[in-house]
Formats: C-alpha cells, sequence, structure tokens
C-alpha cells in the first residue's frame, strides 16, 4: 500500500491558509492528525479527507449549537486565510 503525504506547505496551499495557522491549530489540537518527523511534519492524505469530512455542513444553522474543535477553527474570525 502506498500511502499519500502532504507537507504543511502543501497543505497550506490546498487550503488556501497560512502555514503559521496549521502550526498554531497543531498546538491547540485542531485539524487533521499529523505525523512529527525529524525536521518536518506530514498529514496523511487520508487523515486530511477525515478532516475535511467532519468539517462538510448541509446548513449554517447546523452550526448553531456548540461548535466541534474542528468546526470552530473552520469558522474562528480573525484566523489566518
Amino acid at each position: 500500500m502506498d500511502t499519500k503525504h502532504l507537507g504543511q506547505k502543501q497543505l497550506a496551499e490546498r487550503w488556501r491558509i497560512s502555514e503559521a495557522s496549521l502550526e498554531r491549530w497543531r498546538t491547540e489540537g485542531i485539524g487533521p492528525q499529523f505525523l512529527k518527523l525529524p525536521g518536518r511534519v506530514l498529514y496523511r492524505m487520508v487523515d486530511i479527507e477525515t478532516f475535511e469530512e467532519s468539517c462538510l455542513s448541509t446548513s449554517t444553522k447546523a452550526l448553531a449549537g456548540s461548535p466541534s474543535p474542528t468546526q470552530f477553527a473552520i469558522l474562528k474570525p480573525g484566523a489566518d486565510q
């Protein structure tokens, strides 16, 4: 099995957010799981896609209740984008 990975820069480009946002999310325990290797961070595509699926919504009303940590990270006003 060939596991696909993205680096921090590639994931930031995919989501059109800053690398600093990903760094902050990692310290806050938000976002997809990641691999911390000496001198680099990698994200498995399966974890990226799982995280993206968890952020899907059909209505803004569905987000009106208590947001999950992943939803909060995506919707937080003033977040780097």
